[in-house]
C-alpha cells in the first residue's frame, strides 16, 4: 500500500502554511538573485563597458496598432511593464493575507498598517527637514518603500531565531508598505492626465469584476482583459504599473471548489471499474472532464497564479530591474552629498523610527494589538530591516530625479541599504541571543 495515501487530501490550512513556505524560500533565493544581478551591474556601470551598458537599456522598442504607436527604451518596458507583474503579485500576497492568513484579524493587521503608515512618512519627514528646500524636495516619495525580497532574504539568514510573529509583522508591513509606494508612483509621479483614456482604465476594471460575477474562470481572458486595462493605464498618464496592484487585490483568494465538493467528484470517478470506458459522450468522460475542472479550482485564482508567476518575477523579472537600474558610476559626475545623506538618513533613521513611533501608539490607543511573543525592542530592531529601500526606491528615483541627480541618489540607496541591513541582522542576532541565553539560565 502506498503510504503517500495517508497524507491526502490536504486542508486548506496545510495547503495555505506550504504555500507561504514556498514563498519565504524563493524569496529567500531571490534576494541572493537580486543582490547578484547589483552588482553586476555596479561593475559594468564603472567599467570600459558602461557606455554600452547603458545605451543598451535605452534602446527603444515597441509596437504599433496602425497610427498608434507603444514604443519606450527597454529600461521602461521593464519599469512599467514587467514590474507590473511583480506588484500584481504583491497585491494578491496582500489579498491572500487579509482573507485567508493572520491578517484576517483587523487588529493584528492595524500593528502592521501602523507600522507601514510610519515607516513611509517619517522619513519623507527627515529627507525634507535636511534639505531645506530646492528642486530635489520632489523626490520625497524615494525614502518610503521596503525592498521585500532583500528584507525576506535577512529574515531567511536569521531563521528561527526570531519569532514567527515578528517574521509575520515585517512581511505583512513590507506588504502594505510596497502599495503605498506603488501609489506614491502613480500618481506623485505621474503625468498629466488623459481624461478619456482614465475613464476607459475604469471601464476595464468595472468589466473585470463583471466578468467575475458572471462566473468566468478563464486566466487567459483575465489576461487579456488586463493588458487592456494596462494600456489604458499607460495612455492615461498614472504609472501603468497601478494596473498591477488594482487587478491584485480584485484576484479572489478563495477556492471555487470546496473540500466536501472536490471529494464527492472525485469519489464517482473512483468508483469506476478499470477498462476503456472514458471516450465518447458518456456520463464516465463527463465526470472525468468534471474531475480535472475541480481539481484545478480546489486552489484559489490566487494561489494558482501565485504558483505560476512567482518564479519569474523572483529569479526573471525583479533581477532584470536590477540589472537596468543599479548601475552607478561613481566616477563620471559630481556626486551631491546632501542629497545622499538625505536619502541615507531617512532609510536609516527614519524607517525605524517611524515603524516604532506610529506601532506604539497604536497599540496605546487600542486600534492594534502587540502579540504576546514581541516586544518593543525586537520591533523597532526588526524594522531597521525596513531600511532596506531599493528596488521601490529605485524606480521612483528614476521617476522623480534627473540624471544629474539620478547617481547621487543611487548612492544613498546603496549604502542605506547596506547599512540596515548589517545592523538590523547583528543586532536581532544578539538580541536574540541574549533572550535564549535568559530562557535558559531561568530555567
Amino acid at each position: 500500500m502506498n503510504n503517500t495515501l495517508g497524507l491526502l487530501p490536504t486542508e486548506p490550512l496545510d495547503t495555505l502554511t506550504e504555500t507561504f513556505r514556498r514563498f519565504l524560500r524563493l524569496e529567500a533565493m531571490a534576494g541572493t538573485a537580486l543582490m547578484l544581478c547589483t552588482i553586476f551591474a555596479l561593475i559594468l556601470s564603472n567599467s570600459s563597458l558602461s557606455d554600452s551598458y547603458r545605451s543598451l537599456w535605452e534602446t527603444q522598442a515597441g509596437f504599433w496598432i496602425g497610427n498608434l504607436e507603444f514604443s519606450r527604451s527597454l529600461k521602461h518596458w521593464i519599469n512599467d511593464g514587467l514590474m507590473t507583474l511583480f506588484f500584481f503579485l504583491i497585491a494578491m500576497e496582500l489579498k491572500r493575507e487579509m482573507v485567508l492568513g493572520e491578517l484576517r484579524n483587523l487588529r493584528v493587521a492595524a500593528l502592521s498598517l501602523a507600522g507601514a503608515l510610519g515607516g513611509m512618512l517619517v522619513p519623507v519627514v527627515i529627507f525634507l527637514l535636511l534639505l531645506r528646500g530646492g528642486e530635489e524636495w520632489h523626490g520625497w516619495g524615494t525614502v518610503m518603500s521596503t525592498d521585500t525580497a532583500f528584507m525576506v532574504g535577512c529574515l531567511a539568514i536569521l531563521g528561527s531565531r526570531i519569532p514567527e510573529s515578528l517574521r509575520l509583522f515585517l512581511l505583512s508591513l513590507a506588504i502594505f508598505d510596497d502599495i503605498g509606494a506603488i501609489l506614491v508612483i502613480a500618481f506623485g509621479y505621474g503625468h498629466a492626465l488623459n481624461w478619456i483614456a482614465l475613464v476607459l482604465s475604469a471601464l476595464g476594471v468595472v468589466s473585470v469584476v463583471f466578468v467575475a460575477l458572471l462566473g468566468i474562470r478563464s486566466i487567459p481572458i483575465y489576461f487579456l482583459m488586463g493588458v487592456f486595462v494596462w494600456l489604458a493605464f499607460d495612455t492615461s498618464g498614472i504609472h501603468p504599473t497601478i494596473a498591477g496592484v488594482i487587478l491584485g487585490l480584485l484576484t479572489p483568494a478563495r477556492s471555487w471548489i470546496g473540500d466536501a465538493r472536490l471529494h464527492a467528484i472525485l469519489a464517482r470517478v473512483i468508483a469506476y471499474p478499470s477498462g476503456e470506458h472514458w471516450s465518447g459522450d458518456t456520463t464516465d468522460r463527463r465526470d472525468l472532464q468534471r474531475a480535472n475542472v475541480a481539481t484545478r479550482e480546489a486552489l484559489s485564482p490566487v494561489e494558482r497564479l501565485e504558483i505560476a508567476l512567482h518564479p519569474w518575477v523572483a529569479f526573471v523579472i525583479v533581477p532584470a530591474f536590477a540589472l537596468a537600474n543599479a548601475g552607478v558610476s561613481f566616477f563620471a559626475v559630481p556626486l551631491d552629498t546632501s542629497l545622499t545623506i538625505a536619502v541615507f538618513a531617512g532609510f536609516v533613521f527614519g524607517k525605524p523610527i517611524g515603524v516604532l513611533l506610529f506601532s506604539y501608539l497604536a497599540v496605546k490607543f487600542h486600534w492594534a494589538i502587540l502579540p504576546p511573543d514581541l516586544n518593543w525592542k525586537l520591533v523597532f530592531f526588526g524594522a531597521t530591516l525596513t531600511g532596506i529601500g531599493f528596488t521601490l526606491a529605485l524606480l521612483i528615483a528614476e521617476s522623480a530625479f534627473d540624471s544629474a541627480r539620478l547617481n547621487s541618489v543611487k548612492l544613498g540607496i546603496f549604502a542605506a541599504s547596506i547599512a540596515s541591513a548589517v545592523f538590523g541582522l547583528s543586532a536581532l542576532r544578539l538580541l536574540t541571543t541574549s533572550r535564549s541565553l535568559s530562557r535558559e539560565s531561568n530555567s
